[in-house]
């Protein structure tokens, strides 16, 4: 026969595991926000090793554009020491995308640099990386609106203080000049 104490404990068990499988979700959740984290970083990692042999490579033929080489340079290292998940790691890389974009444009001005096979291994590499960067930070966004809605959703924000650190990370989004439209007469 069934008791009412039977019938509380059954509710408050299937209360307590549906708490546990939110908590899980939450878990599973933030790990992979740090999963997507990890991988941007790992991307960029390769980006940041590839830019010194791009830059070396090109300042052989390309002495005359020694700013560029320099504003490279110091982005590389304001990107790499940023905290991952910052706005200021955002905007840094962002910055490198666009300087290194500007560079690879320039290169095209530089025939025997355009031929040359190491140059050309580098820049289908580098253009390989930005790919990876690119579905990184595709999943990473995706990381991140997952754990947020874990956590601002009944029950999940009971379990909101668990994920906070990963709450304060932004969002990667493009710069305003990566949002307009590209007028190929600045190239010709």
């Amino acid at each position: 026969m069934i008791t009412l104490t039977g019938i509380i404990f059954v509710a408050v068990l299937i209360l307590a595991g549906m708490l546990y499988m939110t908590y899980v979700n939450v878990v599973k959740c933030k790990n992979n926000v740090m999963e997507a984290l990890s991988g941007i970083d790992v991307q960029l990692k390769k980006r940041h090793d590839l830019v010194p042999n791009i830059l070396t490579i090109a300042k052989k033929f390309m002495e005359h554009e020694k700013e560029i080489f320099e504003n490279i340079t110091a982005l590389r290292t304001q990107a790499m020491q940023s905290r991952s998940g910052s706005k200021e790691k955002f905007a840094a890389e962002a910055k490198l995308d666009n300087l290194m974009s500007q560079l690879m444009v320039n290169v095209e001005n530089y025939p025997q640099l355009k031929s040359d096979s190491t140059m050309m291994h580098a820049m289908t590499t580098y253009n390989e990386v930005e790919e990876h960067i690119a579905a990184a930070r595709r999943f990473y966004n995706s990381a991140l609106t997952q754990v947020r809605n874990a956590v601002q959703i009944f029950p999940g924000s009971l379990f909101a203080g668990y994920a906070a650190e990963v709450m304060g990370y932004s969002y990667f989004e493009t710069d305003a000049a990566s949002r307009e439209p590209v007028s190929a007469s600045q190239y010709l």
